[in-house]
């Protein structure tokens, strides 16, 4: 054709390159769009799950574009017969390969993420930590293998080189090694899950954990804030976790009221027959008085006189009656602790506390059940003759002067 020697080799290599980089493409064509449909059509027709993982099409996709550069690294020493040039596009294809099988792993650690995250049984371990930790591992040795490919050196070298300068290393990356140890104790000593509720008054958190990543736990609050807690605070510093009282069998109520110490008083016969009549007392008065009439009668007690012998107290019956109370509402666990005790006195008068446990854990019939409790404790105390202590407001100053006191 009269093309001088030099010209037809250099269409030659053309020619070879160009037929190289069509069978790379066209091998990464034949594997999206036709080895992919068939084992997409298989996958689905298996009933196991793992295969879900492995042959996923995102990773069935990036697992293909590993194919043109691989055929290319192949092929090239064909087309390109100059060391020089052919090193140079070698160590460009290598290169290449090793982002795309990164990028691949990659995409494959997620998918088992997702696929184990979508299980119950998986769905409150941190595993986004993991997967995180996992993908920085990846990262960082496919950065070494990169730099070792562009300088030509062995990769043991730059790690030996890396060791000379770990303290700078773990300066720049203290938040994520700690993040990452952190987020192993939490796992292992299994403190934290998804869905926890916690406190943690130091950093603002008094919520749900909604997500455990490597470098945070984030926290919605019930005001529908976000909060944001480094996870080696969680194990630096003390936190509370709520999910003992959501696996146990009821949630603690635990308030008193104050009752004045100078409506406190012995029982007469009238009070007696009045509390008798109330369904919660009348079986706890009668053998209470049985035994004490039988005590007073057995020592001789000179009945006249109302501090000898024993006697029965209008606070010693409104308290088993409270406690009887309790004991009758369905709403309480009766399987766990329930008592009615005094505490204290103080200035305020005597603290009457109310200590049992809701059988229904959520938070509005907890709070609701807690208020029902108190709206009949202090609407049935007037009943016992007693008084509830509250320091005095403008309405008890005038009814004072209404009345002529002083």
């Amino acid at each position: 054709m009269g093309v001088s020697q030099s010209m037809a080799d250099a269409m030659n290599q053309f020619i070879a390159i160009g037929l190289i980089i069509a069978i790379a493409f066209s091998g990464d064509l034949i594997c999206r769009h036709i080895i992919l449909r068939l084992v997409s059509r298989l996958v689905k027709r298996t009933k196991v799950t793992w295969d879900d993982i492995i042959f996923d099409r995102r990773v069935m996709i990036h697992l293909s574009h590993l194919v043109p550069p691989v055929l290319i690294y192949t092929l090239i020493p064909i087309a390109i017969e100059k060391p020089d040039v052919l090193d140079y596009i070698l160590r460009i294809c290598l290169i290449y390969i090793i982002v795309v099988f990164l990028r691949f792993i990659s995409v494959f650690l997620s998918s088992v993420y997702h696929v184990y995250n979508q299980r119950e049984q998986f769905r409150d371990r941190p595993l986004k930590g993991l997967l995180q930790t996992a993908q920085g591992i990846l990262i960082f040795v496919g950065g070494i293998a990169i730099v070792s490919i562009l300088i030509d050196k062995s990769p043991v070298v730059l790690l030996t080189g890396l060791g000379a300068s770990a303290a700078i290393l773990m300066l720049v990356f203290k938040d994520t090694i700690m993040g990452f140890v952190s987020g192993i104790q939490l796992s292992a000593n299994n403190m934290l899950k998804v869905g926890d509720w916690i406190a943690m008054p130091k950093y603002g958190a008094d919520g749900s954990v909604i997500e455990v990543t490597l470098n945070t736990v984030k926290v919605r609050n019930w005001d529908n804030t976000i909060t944001t807690i480094p996870p080696y605070a969680l194990v630096s510093d003390s936190f509370q976790n709520w999910r003992g009282m959501q696996e146990s069998g009821g949630r603690r109520v635990k308030r008193s009221i104050n009752i004045d110490m100078n409506s406190v008083k012995f029982c007469t016969p009238q009070m007696l027959d009045k509390y008798r009549r109330i369904h919660l007392l009348k079986t706890y008065v009668d053998e209470t008085e049985q035994v004490i009439t039988v005590y007073n009668k057995e020592n001789d007690i000179d009945s006249s006189v109302v501090v000898n012998g024993r006697r029965q107290t209008n606070l010693g019956v409104f308290r088993i009656y409270l406690t009887n109370y309790l004991r009758s509402l369905p709403t309480v666990n009766q399987e766990m602790t329930c008592m009615v005790r005094q505490l204290q006195p103080t200035e305020l008068g005597i603290p009457l506390e109310l200590y049992f446990f809701s059988a229904d854990k959520a938070w509005i019939p907890y709070e609701g059940l807690q208020a029902d409790v108190f709206d009949h404790v202090l609407a049935v105390i007037s009943e016992f003759d007693l008084h509830v202590f509250q320091s005095p407001t403008g309405e008890d100053f005038r009814h004072c002067r209404d009345d002529g006191d002083v």
